[in-house]
């Protein structure tokens, strides 16, 4: 594969000419470890995780994140300039050379500019961290996942192993990680957490690693294992999403990494992982299983998981060409909440931000609607357990969670048939009851039981206050 003239330049001076201390403290676990600015020595005997899959897996996972739900993505970069068809744009142009974008590139750019030239125009001069974690509070989310570094190698973070391409020497010349992360943690009761990729695509020594079959590590305990120390011990997540594990586990050092992260780190008690740490390890190790970008299986999982998925369809990253139909709407977002949370999952929604560091009027409405209609829904979403059955045997467009022995049935179509919804699974007792969430301070809806079924009568008129998806609580029912 031809590299990109900055990859000449960049393996040229930062590879052969510099080399950190980060780098030269990078070890496996079974040696020495980076802690902060000090080496320190581990035992494997005397740490309650060990380095591998058998241990690791065996912690409990934090029980503020399965009590969370909701959460946003955010996808920034590089890839926010040329904004166009995805965030694997570079990948696209110079990697398997997609014809669309190598088209854009030819209409659009002079012969010689390179993907690096686009990071002096990541400018965010519109960025503003604060007004970012008010919109993410308004929408009701609980904890935040933006990306430190995509595929492309760019940090939004001044890392000391990245020189030049890092959102403090080039482009915005501020630490866009920091920025947010005090934002959300001084005004909000967010969680803060960071995306990583393990592998970029054009990196020099992970490319030479690759050509060796994963036999050298090179770019691992040069670059990879560095930041993955450096953004933990600096800004403290609470979740950890790692992708970009093209690779073997063996490779990572991802068992290493993960013992180091549950047994040492500051986060050591708060901080969850999915499940992308090297080949074969997706929808099988870690703290929560993604299994594959849009997961909702729409069954009980037996292990907590996540829906990651995007409000553009086609999608993470900002894209200058999408279209209003591109874009799910509410309805679409609440659905997919529901079938998720039903089924024991987490919803991670998406959204992208421009070059200028705003975040567009149609990702912020549909912040704010999801907002909203959890101000009003919320009891049933927060801190929910999947029930005995997740959809109603009759009616399709009926999701149910339960919690505190009440059981919540989410209403995703209003009836047709004079506002009469028949519900197969809920079974009634002597004293059950029925009411709506946010109507009528909670008075009691008119049912019955018809064949074993039960019979609501719906309120005669949709209430404007309380649209896109309707919630009833089911008291006394089993």
């Amino acid at each position: 594969m031809e590299k990109d003239p900055f990859w000449n330049k960049y393996e040229r001076v930062h590879y052969k000419e510099q080399e950190s201390e980060d780098v030269k403290q990078s070890h496996k676990y079974t040696g020495e470890q980076i802690q902060g600015e000090n080496i320190g020595k581990i035992s494997p005997t005397s740490s309650p995780y060990q380095p591998n899959w058998e241990s690791i897996d065996s912690r409990p996972l934090p029980k503020w994140y399965d009590e969370a739900k909701f959460g946003i993505f955010i996808h920034w970069g590089v890839f926010s300039v040329p904004s166009f068809v995805s965030e694997w744009f570079w990948w696209y142009w110079q990697g398997v050379k997609r014809p669309d974008v190598v088209s854009f590139m030819e209409k659009n750019y002079p012969p010689q500019f390179t993907y690096a030239d686009f990071a002096s125009q990541f400018t965010t001069e519109f960025f503003d961290a604060n007004e970012w974690a008010d919109l993410f509070n308004a929408s009701g989310a609980q904890y935040i996942v933006l990306t430190s570094k995509h595929h492309e190698g760019f940090t939004n973070w001044p890392s000391s192993v990245s020189w030049n391409w890092n959102s403090m020497d080039v482009g915005p010349h501020r630490d866009l990680v920091g920025e947010l992360a005090d934002a959300i943690r001084n005004r909000t009761s967010i969680h803060f957490g960071l995306y990583h990729s393990l592998f970029e695509w054009f990196n020099p020594l992970y490319n030479a690693d690759k050509d060796t079959g994963f036999k050298t590590t090179d770019y691992v305990d040069r670059k990879t294992m560095p930041e993955l120390y450096e953004i933990v011990n600096k800004y403290k997540p609470d979740v950890l999403w790692s992708d970009g594990d093209s690779g073997p586990v063996e490779y990572w050092n991802s068992t290493g990494f993960l013992a180091w992260l549950y047994n040492e780190s500051p986060v050591k008690d708060t901080v969850v992982t999915n499940d992308r740490w090297g080949t074969g390890t997706a929808c099988k190790h870690g703290g929560y299983y993604t299994c594959q970008d849009r997961y909702n299986p729409g069954k009980l999982v037996n292990h907590k998981w996540e829906n990651c998925m995007t409000i553009d369809k086609k999608s993470w990253g900002y894209r200058r060409e999408a279209k209003l139909e591109d874009f799910l709407t509410v309805e679409e977002m609440i659905g997919t909440l529901a079938s998720t949370i039903s089924c024991g999952g987490n919803l991670l929604m998406n959204v992208g931000p421009t070059k200028e560091g705003t975040i567009a009027p149609i990702f912020q409405q549909r912040l704010h609607q999801m907002g909203s209609w959890l101000d009003i829904n919320g009891e049933a979403v927060y801190a929910s357990h999947p029930w005995r059955i997740q959809q109603d045997s009759t009616d399709e467009n009926v999701w149910y969670t339960t919690s505190g022995g009440v059981v919540y049935a989410f209403v995703l179509k209003w009836p047709t048939d004079n506002n009469k919804l028949i519900l197969a699974v809920p079974v009634s007792t002597d004293t059950s009851m029925i009411s709506m969430l946010g109507y009528n301070n909670g008075s009691a809806l008119q049912w019955n039981t018809v064949n074993k079924q039960t019979e609501i009568i719906l309120p005669s008129a949709n209430p404007q206050s309380l649209k896109w998806a309707w919630v009833l609580k089911l008291t006394n029912f089993h």
